[in-house]
């Protein structure tokens, strides 16, 4: 059975003239008596919400896991699809992705994330237990990863979080053959990997890869700890190749044709290339069967639990019913008492309201709760031995938990917001691209959103990290001008079930800006008009986040010198590109002279302005001062607003 896995992978490979086999040959063993023994899977019913989730961290050998789901029976996983590996149009990519091909749970290829992701899904399946039940809710997540992933530095992030929330149903199963592309891992690298889980509060088993009753007996033992675990399975990487076995030669590349016929004949397969006797593919779609019986005594206990339609919404993602009540009411409210506050308390106004009205969400913060204004009063903090709350205390992780952000939202039943300072969106940015990538439903809130954060300075001050968010497909960028526009926002993000979205909010307090009730959510439009010219509009000024006000500011003092000029709110480029192209040009008018305000830098901003607009924003790193004194020293004020549109008339 495992010869099947290692065949299909070096066939599939040579047919692409591109990919790994060697880490699907080596850990082909591992992944046979996981699949046939332990995983708790139904190929049928790739959906089964209380299956057990595979997460192969090292995404590069995909064959593996195409294979195992070809073997198994999984409709889409068809003989075609492995002979069309890493060709247009295929659901078998260079490196897996979620949404392509079912049993595929999370996108995995830049290393590390896969492993760091899982704890994601170890939480949710945690919480879930303690919101369900373990009628409904019993699964385990098994990784596998390689020496690549743990050398990232996400795994550090990654495994300690798991540790300390003593997160018993992950198992890493380590990939330990002591190879990278260039060569040996010795060549860079000297950790005791095993000391190093232990350290972080893992249980370690180390076990011979191609030994399949000492896998099954620490697949066993992993089981029985009550806390996460890992196996590092020694394997020799392209086992079974005929004169490659053990080479970083097998890593990233075929094997050629004259390696593949003498492996063949090694290992007495006189098959053609992706042709299966008749025996291994009953002995492995009884493996894809196995769950059958497990997932129907699963969905009568679903269909007679009184919890059973309220599991079904929350895992299908259906938000409650009124689940904006609360945050319509408070809107009505705000837009006649007008506070004055910073948009990051805006946002935490935001989930006071939204909170407990969708039990899905899950709030946390990269040691910066305080000041991201992320937790909501009352709210238990999600934490071993029960899970049950709904805060996750992450620590300086700002990637760790991005990425298990990303997991969550992936296992279903989880609708996860997390906060740092929007600077540090930096180390968070591969996760919140990866998400993007995914399509899941995650929230970041990132307060301190420009220089005027004040003191702290030009390294916590961010400049470019906009433009950068903005850049990135699927991925909604907020920047709420008042605390309607962020409640309006956070009412989009959550809406949003296949983008992701990243919350720009401000240290400093800025005045309300919508004063006036609207039905509409106009912040959903992506820009909009806040304020119309007093006749033909001659000006349009455009503005986000804190900078609004000042548009509105340098408005009043144009129309006062007889200059109708209009104001646009633009809280989200990306929706606002989703818009008719008629409502587009209107809200652009380019028929005015146009300016825009945005304590940042250009950058993306010639969409709106066009390359002869005025820009006032930021051309280079900030400093360190109160927040007014930059603001002023760099120019950032109605009166430069007035300047570009004097000089532009």
């Amino acid at each position: 059975m495992a010869d099947a896995i290692r065949v299909l992978a070096m066939d599939a490979v040579e047919q692409a003239k591109s990919g790994h086999p060697g880490m699907p040959m080596g850990m082909a063993d591992v992944a046979t008596v996981l699949f046939s023994k332990f995983l708790k899977f139904d190929a049928s019913r790739p959906d089964w919400p209380d299956r057990d989730r595979f997460i192969l961290s090292a995404g590069h050998g995909s064959m593996l896991i195409y294979a195992l789901l070809h073997l198994t029976g999984y409709k889409a996983a068809t003989r075609q699809e492995l002979v069309n590996f890493r060709q247009w149009g295929s659901r078998t990519a260079g490196h897996p992705e979620f949404g392509h091909m079912p049993g595929v749970e999370v996108t995995t290829g830049p290393l590390g994330q896969g492993l760091a992701t899982s704890v994601g899904f170890a939480m949710a399946e945690r919480h879930l237990v303690a919101r369900f039940g373990e009628d409904l809710v019993d699964h385990r997540t098994w990784v596998v990863a390689g020496d690549g992933c743990l050398m990232e530095g996400v795994s550090q992030e990654a495994i300690a979080l798991a540790g300390r929330l003593k997160l018993s149903k992950l198992t890493v199963l380590w990939d330990d053959n002591e190879i990278t592309i260039d060569g040996k891992v010795s060549l860079s690298d000297t950790t005791d990997q095993k000391a190093r889980f232990k350290a972080a509060g893992w249980a370690v088993k180390a076990v011979d890869g191609h030994d399949h009753k000492a896998i099954r007996s620490a697949l066993q033992w992993a089981t029985r700890q009550d806390r996460p675990t890992l196996i590092a399975c020694r394997t020799r990487i392209g086992k079974g190749a005929a004169t490659l076995e053990g080479s970083h030669k097998t890593h990233g590349a075929a094997l050629g044709a004259t390696e593949i016929a003498a492996t063949r004949e090694a290992l007495n397969w006189p098959h053609a290339p992706f042709d299966l006797p008749e025996d291994l593919t009953k002995a492995w779609k009884s493996v894809g069967r196995r769950g059958t019986r497990p997932r129907k005594a699963w969905e009568a206990r679903l269909a007679a639990s009184p919890q059973g339609s309220e599991f079904t919404r929350a895992m299908t993602g259906d938000l409650p019913a009124g689940a904006f009540d609360k945050l319509d009411a408070a809107m009505s409210e705000l837009v006649q008492t007008q506070p004055a506050q910073a948009t990051r308390q805006a946002s935490g106004a935001a989930l006071d309201q939204l909170f407990a009205a969708i039990p899905e969400m899950i709030g946390g913060s990269a040691d910066l709760t305080g000041s991201n204004n992320t937790f909501v009063k009352g709210t238990e903090i999600l934490d071993a031995p029960t899970y049950d709350g709904r805060y996750v205390n992450y620590g300086v992780r700002e990637f760790g938990m991005a990425a298990a952000m990303n997991g969550l939202a992936l296992h279903g039943g989880v609708i996860p917001y997390g906060g740092t300072f929007m600077v540090f969106s930096d180390y968070s940015r591969p996760a919140i691209r990866l998400g993007a990538l995914m399509g899941v439903r995650v929230v970041h809130v990132l307060t301190h959103d420009s220089i005027g954060l004040g003191e702290d300075g030009p390294t916590h001050q961010p400049i470019e990290h906009l433009a950068a968010l903005r850049a990135i497909p699927n991925l909604n960028v907020f920047r709420p001008a008042d605390t309607i526009e962020a409640m309006e926002c956070w009412q989009v993000a959550l809406q949003s079930r296949t983008t992701p979205s990243a919350m720009a909010l401000s240290r400093q307090k800025t005045p309300a800006v919508r004063t006036t009730a609207s039905s509409d959510n106009l912040s959903a439009r992506g820009a909009y008009e806040i304020k119309a010219a007093s006749g033909d509009a001659r000006v349009t000024l455009f503005g986000t986040g804190t900078e609004l006000a000042l548009a509105l500011k340098a408005a009043e003092t144009l129309e006062a010198e007889g200059v109708p000029t209009r104001v646009v709110s633009v809280p989200c480029f990306e929706l606002f590109e989703q818009q008719p192209s008629a409502y587009q040009a209107s809200v652009i008018d380019r028929g005015t002279v146009r300016v825009a305000i945005e304590a940042a830098i250009r950058q993306g901003w010639d969409r709106f302005i066009g390359e002869d607009g005025g820009f006032v924003g930021m051309t280079g790193f900030g400093a360190s001062a109160p927040a007014e004194v930059l603001y002023e020293k760099f120019g950032i004020t109605a009166e430069a607003v007035l300047e570009a549109v004097r000089a532009r008339l």
